[in-house]
């Protein structure tokens, strides 16, 4: 067995699984959060672990750069390295393909980058080096190594790199040591393309991959298109594995991806946000720095049960914010990503009481997105 993946339910086309790993049980649908360089900002693993997490993300990229897989395999692994005992996915660079711009060189035989910390040292990474340094940082889920193009893109470029993600995911197929609790995923691209999309979930779904991601969206695209996307490619996928949204997103994005059959998420949104003074709640999104919030004493949210909400009001909050105190971005972060576990529990439970449609109904109803 590589992973394993059950499906517990289904609701149209929502469904309640769960993923086991050598290193544990993911519950689907999942959201994990991002942890770049080994660190999930901002948090201590035993934080994460207080939110109801059970898989973080590392970045193959980040971690290749100076060595820095070669120290980790030599301490561990990640698990050891960073404190964490629950799965791991990693990234596989494919991203740094579209983020970098001109600091990248792209081949047949894999990428050359230019450090983007000093833009000095070159570095150079082939489908096969991805899958050797995701093993050396004993990643539960190896991601293929792809071409991610920003949106828009005309079709001929569209293709040329949906093409390329093709050939590098059999060649990673080929490179991946297969053993027990440890998956490699492939990447669907095509961009916003109908007939490539489909062509290409087809041509990756005929290689036996333990899960399949679609990448390639929350690059820039309105949710409507993102939408549509999953609408014609989620169903080409194989029923019995795992369906990745890769990079996504917002509540919103999260609801609407799972009715459409999506069963895991990743995102620096929660994160990020938690660093900049953005909130996430059950009515909405708040801004700590508004000056409302100076002298309030109630908690982020009133219904929500995270530590941070459990011992420090909006106005403690507000002031760490305004005096820029690490503090602040520590609890901001560690509820949103409270929230973000909330929210799939609560999604888990009403695709397992059949009641779905009527949580999305009331969420979005609820939920003020601000602009």
């Amino acid at each position: 067995m590589a992973i394993k993946f059950e499906i517990l339910k289904k609701l149209k086309r929502a469904r309640l699984g769960k993923i086991t790993t050598k290193h544990g049980v993911i519950d689907t649908p999942a959201f994990m959060p991002v942890g770049t360089v080994a660190t999930v900002k901002a948090q201590t693993t035993d934080m994460v672990d207080a939110t109801g997490a059970q898989c973080i993300l590392g970045n193959t990229y980040h971690l290749m750069l100076h060595e820095r897989y070669k120290v980790i395999e030599k301490l561990g692994g990640l698990h050891k390295f960073m404190n964490w005992e629950k799965s791991i996915l990693t990234d596989s660079g494919g991203f740094q393909v579209m983020s970098l711009g001109d600091l990248v060189k792209l081949k047949e035989e894999g990428v050359a980058f230019s450090s983007h910390e000093d833009g000095g040292i070159k570095h150079f990474l082939s489908p096969e080096d991805s899958i050797k340094i995701q093993k050396a940082l004993d990643s539960n889920i190896t991601m293929c190594l792809d071409q991610c193009i920003k949106l828009p893109a005309t079709k001929e470029d569209t293709k040329k790199a949906m093409e390329l993600s093709l050939r590098w995911a059999k060649r990673c197929y080929d490179a991946f040591d297969n053993r027990s609790g440890y998956g490699l995923f492939g990447i669907v691209q095509g961009g916003e393309f109908k007939d490539l999309r489909i062509e290409s979930a087809r041509k990756m779904s005929a290689i036996k991959f333990d899960g399949y991601a679609v990448g390639g969206l929350a690059v820039g695209e309105p949710q409507k298109v993102m939408f549509e996307v999953l609408d014609y490619t989620v169903p080409e996928l194989p029923e019995n594995k795992p369906h990745y949204l890769m990079g996504v997103g917002t509540p919103l994005d999260i609801l609407g991806a799972v009715e459409r059959g999506i069963d895991m998420f990743d995102c620096v949104m929660p994160t990020r946000s938690g660093r900049t003074g953005k909130v996430f709640t059950q009515k909405g999104e708040l801004n700590i720095f508004n000056a409302k919030y100076r002298t309030d004493k109630k908690p982020l949210d009133e219904n929500c049960k995270c530590e941070t909400c459990k011992n420090y009001t909006r106005a403690y909050l507000s002031h760490l914010f305004h005096a820029k105190e690490i503090l602040g971005y520590m609890l901001l972060t560690q509820h949103n990503l409270f929230f973000y576990q909330n929210l799939m529990k609560n999604i888990r439970a009403a695709i397992k009481n059949e009641s779905l449609d009527k949580f999305a109904k009331e969420f979005r109803k609820n939920y003020k997105v601000t602009k």
